[in-house]
Formats: structure tokens, sequence, C-alpha cells
């Protein structure tokens, strides 16, 4: 398909797209989308755009960032370990004479 190469060279960022037919190459954003269609979108019937548009934003913060748990952080949602680790950084700065 087309790719708007325009809005991306704008804002200053680089295309990172794998390889076809290789997960691998970017295997955070592959299992991101798979959590997302086998949690979300293969579960809900939306009537209309609105709904998606509404539906998978509000999926990502109240879901995936609070309560759906994450290997790669230790089994915690990412805003708990985000929490966590502010904590931890404002006790190191705080012992930090």
């Amino acid at each position: 398909g087309a790719v708007a190469v325009g809005p991306v060279a704008d804002a200053a960022l680089r295309f990172s797209m794998s390889r076809r037919g290789n997960p691998y190459d970017n295997a955070q954003a592959e299992s991101f989308f798979k959590t997302l269609k086998h949690e979300e979108v293969n579960l809900t019937e939306y009537r209309n755009f609105d709904e998606v548009a509404a539906s998978i934003p509000a999926f990502i913060e109240q879901v995936y960032n609070r309560e759906r748990l994450h290997s790669a952080l230790g089994y915690l949602p990412p805003a708990e370990f985000e929490h966590n680790l502010k904590t931890a950084r404002q006790r190191v700065l705080i012992a930090t004479p």
C-alpha cells in the first residue's frame, strides 16, 4: 500500500518496518497488536468508526496499561511499573546528598 511519507518526514521521524512475513523484526509491536486484536477487537462488535475510535484508546489506557500484566515488566501492568520506577528514583534523589 501507499505510505504517507510527508507527515513522517515533517515530524523528523524514521520509518521502522519489518521484512514481510518476519514478525521478529518488531516483536514488541507485533505482540501489542496481537493482544489488541485478541483481547479487544475480536471480542467487540463495533457499529461504526466512532465506536472503534473511542473503544481502542479506552482499552489501551484502562486494560493494557493499568490491568494487564506484562512479562517484560516483571509481571506488572505498565502504569504500576512506571509508578514504582518513579518512586524508586525519588528515593534515590532524596537519599543522595
